[in-house]
């Protein structure tokens, strides 16, 4: 007896166990506290909001109820309908109704089978639900999976020059987007870019920039072809919320000339070979938000030694656990100033950004690529 009684609490041990994996006291936090808010705001964001009364009771009620239409409008009309049952059933287990001379009496009671009911509507309904987030989210893996073969796998194999690369999304599917691409004439055509938004909306502008970029290629790779026919592609595809910061550059490897163009894309980095580090870039619209949209060309020469460190937003403007402090321009200037090989100079980055998110989950896509002449 004693021994199975030994085996049973095991099995529940293991099952608490599994059931529990990965959980820890600061995703309960934040289930509490950001998940909660952000619930919250995203029920009533259509609701015509009224000043909320005065008063916690009062307060409470106001909140349940938008909170309560705000589930209801969210689901199909007949999920709905159950998700209202449910409620009632719930409401009328509290409740009993007796009759006493012709008159009827309310009073609290407990009914444990409508509570039942209730319980077995709404987890009943939670399926349904779950069953659709899962299907959107197997739809999404395979985007996921389509959008990582629009980015480059390899490093370009440039004698004389060195890279580093990595890619990171804050949902499955992200709006960063980076290439490098080798010419038949031997140049190397370079391009970060960041869409507007996040997740399946961002992606889709990542994957037009992607078919747009090839078919510029193809006809003139210069910067001011391939950022004008990006830009008409956005502006006559998109929307008025629909656009991109591009940094584009064309690199001629022999004499490391670099033709580019920023169109309101944070600055590059180029390190030279003394440990300067300079901005390349003078401002500029970002692509997709009027047509035309003229972009200065501009050029500089990575010489033996240089290195060159570009990157989206998402890498200086994370913040830390507390929301205060921002990993920062001046932080990442810092660490392509030390210098060192494509890849370590890679690494050093990250490791530095990972250390100040901490456990942190992304806000927003994050690119980082490291060319340097050796």
């Amino acid at each position: 007896m004693r021994s199975q009684a030994s085996q049973r609490a095991q099995q529940f041990g293991g099952f608490v166990r599994q059931y529990t994996a990965g959980l820890n006291t600061r995703e309960l936090r934040r289930l509490f506290d950001d998940d909660a808010a952000n619930a919250y705001a995203v029920l009533t964001r259509e609701m015509d909001l009224k000043p909320e009364p005065k008063g916690r009771l009062r307060r409470l009620l106001f909140r349940a109820r938008l909170i309560f239409l705000g589930l209801s409008y969210k689901l199909s009309p007949p999920r709905r309908l159950l998700f209202a049952a449910a409620i009632v059933c719930a409401l009328l287990g509290l409740l009993s109704f007796h009759y006493e001379g012709g008159a009827r009496r309310v009073s609290v009671d407990f009914s444990p089978l409508n509570y039942l009911a209730s319980i077995g509507a709404l987890v009943f309904l939670l399926a349904l639900e779950l069953v659709d987030r899962i299907r959107v989210r197997d739809e999404l893996e395979v985007a996921r999976e389509l959008q990582s073969e629009l980015l480059p796998h390899r490093v370009p194999d440039l004698p004389g020059y060195g890279f580093a690369h990595s890619y990171r999304t804050a949902n499955e599917v992200g709006g960063d987007y980076y290439d490098f691409t080798a010419l038949p004439d031997g140049r190397l055509a370079l391009m970060v870019g960041d869409a507007s938004g996040h997740g399946m909306a961002a992606g889709l502008v990542m994957a037009i920039a992607n078919a747009t970029l090839e078919t510029a290629l193809d006809l003139d790779p210069s910067p001011e072809r391939v950022l004008a026919l990006l830009n008409r592609t956005l502006c006559r595809t998109g929307t008025k919320r629909t656009f991109m910061s591009v940094f584009y550059a064309l690199l001629d490897p022999p004499s490391g000339r670099l033709d580019y163009v920023c169109a309101g894309h944070p600055y590059p980095l180029l390190r030279r070979a003394g440990s300067a580090v300079e901005e390349l870039g003078s401002g500029g619209l970002p692509l997709g938000i009027r047509e035309p949209l003229p972009q200065a060309v501009q050029s500089t020469v990575l010489a033996p030694g240089d290195l060159l460190v570009l990157y989206t937003d998402g890498l200086a403007e994370a913040t830390d656990p507390t929301g205060a402090e921002a990993f920062g321009y001046d932080r990442l200037a810092k660490l392509v100033a030390a210098g060192g090989p494509p890849q370590a100079v890679h690494d050093r980055i990250l490791a530095a950004f990972d250390a100040h998110v901490g456990a942190e989950p992304l806000r927003d896509d994050l690119t980082l690529v490291v060319v340097a002449r050796t």
